[in-house]
């Protein structure tokens, strides 16, 4: 379709009234972003992404709004699922999500306020996000003392039920008030107050008091190359979250028959007994290895001057190869030859260090017969490892190596 175009700026009915979700509208330009078509409104109640606040979503004539975007020249472009084929349109904005929004950017200028007023920190970055949002904060440090206090300064302003008002000024106007923040340009300067509490320059569409907030939490504290990142949760969301963990706790304390209260001792005290028996078992496992390496060094073949131990085992644990074979190799005149089969094949040859031959050739012989060149070591101790391969390969492939130690004695 050709792009038709037109030199009106968009009017934006979100800075008359945020809690306007539906309007009428013509459209001034048909164009495409990216695979999607769009299209530009003479005006529109759809906030578009700015400022770290997300875009309206809703529908245009009964068709899905993917995104809004701003234009360089300030016209607002609708990023559409399919072409409205009307020139006079019906918008519907998703209102949960302008809420959700409006909940979280006036929570934002709370606790940006809050860091200002107790701690002279100023906000030089706000992300609004589908989970959660941040702000992130000039100070070096705020520690969880600090975060309750913040938290509790803007609850009690919630509760306040404090007027949040917005009003256009020109640059001159602007520059006689006390803003949080200087507005970064030199035009008509939108202005958002919290009574008494906070007055800055703000795009954002923002609730009419601050009680419609409910209640606002951190949620947690970042380190940052230069600051701190604060991230919180406001209104509905708050809420969401507190149900999720209520619900996690009670279990938690079901299942442990203790009250919630004493979940965090219970856990303690579980986190100790899994240490101790998690030592218990590293005990018992470690003394059956030495019964094991015991029965093997008994069991061990005679190659010319050499004791060699051969064993084949199913799914052994590799760590457990590893330490029969120092345990076996720390014997004089000793060569381990231990392989596992199944679901991966693997091959450990090791020596005592009084024994005069290098593992790696052996090694590399071994793993021909299996079909697999992935290995690697040193002359007295190497490994590797091929695809599936049953117990009786892995059998045959330790029993060419004997043949070859015995080769190399003759």
């Amino acid at each position: 379709m050709a792009t038709q175009k037109a030199q009106l700026v968009t009017h934006r009915l979100y800075f008359d009234d945020p809690y306007l979700t539906e309007f009428q509208a013509s459209i001034t330009e048909r164009t495409c972003v990216g695979n999607h078509p769009a299209v530009v409104l003479n005006q529109t109640a759809f906030y578009a992404t700015s400022g770290g606040q997300p875009h309206d979503t809703g529908r245009i004539n009964g068709i899905e709004v993917l995104d809004v975007t701003v234009q360089p020249d300030g016209r607002i472009a609708h990023v559409l699922a399919a072409e409205v084929q009307q020139d006079r349109v019906q918008g519907q904005v998703d209102w949960a999500r302008r809420f959700d929004h409006m909940q979280q950017h006036t929570g934002q200028h709370l606790l940006s306020a809050a860091g200002w007023h107790l701690w002279q920190a100023e906000t030089v970055g706000f992300h609004l996000g589908a989970h959660s949002s941040s702000i992130d904060l000039n100070i070096d440090q705020v520690t969880a003392d600090k975060a309750d206090a913040a938290e509790l300064w803007v609850n009690r302003a919630i509760w306040e039920n404090r007027p949040v008002q917005v009003e256009m000024l020109n640059p001159a106007q602007a520059a006689k008030l006390p803003l949080r923040k200087p507005p970064p340009v030199e035009e008509a300067v939108r202005i958002v107050e919290i009574k008494g509490l906070d007055l800055t320059a703000c795009g954002g569409t923002h609730l009419r008091k601050t009680g419609e907030l409910g209640m606002v939490k951190i949620t947690r504290l970042e380190n940052r190359p230069k600051g701190i990142r604060l991230e919180f949760l406001c209104g509905l969301r708050t809420l969401a979250d507190y149900q999720l963990k209520h619900r996690t706790i009670t279990q938690l304390a079901n299942s442990l028959t203790v009250g919630y209260w004493e979940v965090a001792a219970a856990t303690d005290r579980l986190r100790q007994e899994l240490k101790a028996a998690r030592g218990a078992l590293a005990a018992a496992e470690s003394g059956l290895l030495e019964y094991q390496a015991q029965d093997l060094i008994r069991q061990a073949e005679t190659a010319g001057d050499l004791r060699v131990v051969r064993q084949v085992y199913v799914d052994r644990d590799r760590q457990e190869l590893n330490w029969l074979a120092r345990r076996l190799t720390a014997e004089p005149s000793m060569v381990a030859l231990l392989g596992t089969g199944g679901v991966k094949s693997h091959i450990l040859l090791a020596r005592s260090q009084d024994v005069d031959c290098d593992m790696l050739p052996l090694l590399t012989s071994a793993l021909q017969l299996l079909g697999s060149t992935t290995g690697g070591g040193r002359p007295e101790w190497a490994q590797g490892g091929g695809p599936t391969a049953d117990s009786r390969r892995v059998q045959q492939a330790l029993d060419h190596v004997l043949q070859l130690l015995l080769d190399h004695q003759n």
